[in-house]
């Protein structure tokens, strides 16, 4: 699971199902975070004991990568509406999220992921009965990497490694999107979490 810090930008991170995963492979307190299927948006709002809001970085067309395209079935000159946020309580950023939006969903009901402003996703994908939600898959992502360096643009000490997790939502049953969700160092990570947002891995 352990990677050189050293690692190419042009690397992807691995992801490994949670089947794959056993308990010492996660740093202690963060699998409540990875684990849970539920709304990642909601999980925060309840734990933050401040404001909580959205900062909007960066939303515009690009390519995927490599394992972005093939989560999302797409080749590799496909083009995917892309936001990048940060999740915030009291202005400090917990949670790096990146998105990735093909072309053919953002036809009908899907034009709205274009206008979300400030406005979580996942407020959005949850609150919609004809949104599923694919497996959860979980990854060590290491400096180097494309996917730390964009989660850490802007910081002046990042760590040499975090932790996110990816899922494929489906509208419709027929148009995806990828989401992914990187842990940020300030984000809590305490034993008594569970306790306090009230749910388990």
């Amino acid at each position: 699971m352990h990677a050189d810090r050293r690692t190419p930008s042009n690397t992807p991170p691995r992801w490994y199902p949670r089947s794959r995963l056993f308990p010492r492979d996660i740093p202690a307190g963060l699998s409540v975070w990875l684990l849970d299927a539920g709304s990642l948006t909601q999980r925060l709002r309840h734990i933050c004991a401040g404001r909580f809001g959205v900062r909007v970085l960066s939303q515009r067309w690009t390519r995927p990568g490599r394992d972005e395209a093939g989560a999302l079935r797409l080749r590799l000159d496909a083009w995917a509406w892309t936001r990048e946020v940060q999740l915030l309580c009291d202005e400090q950023p917990w949670v790096f999220a990146r998105t990735l939006i093909p072309a053919r969903t953002l036809r009908g009901r899907g034009r709205r992921l274009t206008r979300l402003g400030s406005r979580p996703l996942g407020q959005v994908l949850f609150a919609d009965p004809k949104v599923r939600r694919g497996p959860v898959e979980i990854a060590r992502i290491v400096a180097g990497q494309r996917m730390h360096q964009r989660a850490f643009a802007g910081f002046a000490e990042p760590p040499g490694a975090i932790w996110g997790r990816r899922s494929t939502f489906w509208i419709d049953g027929r148009y995806p999107l990828l989401v992914c969700e990187i842990f940020l160092p300030a984000l809590p990570v305490s034993p008594t979490l569970v306790d306090r947002i009230g749910f388990l891995p």
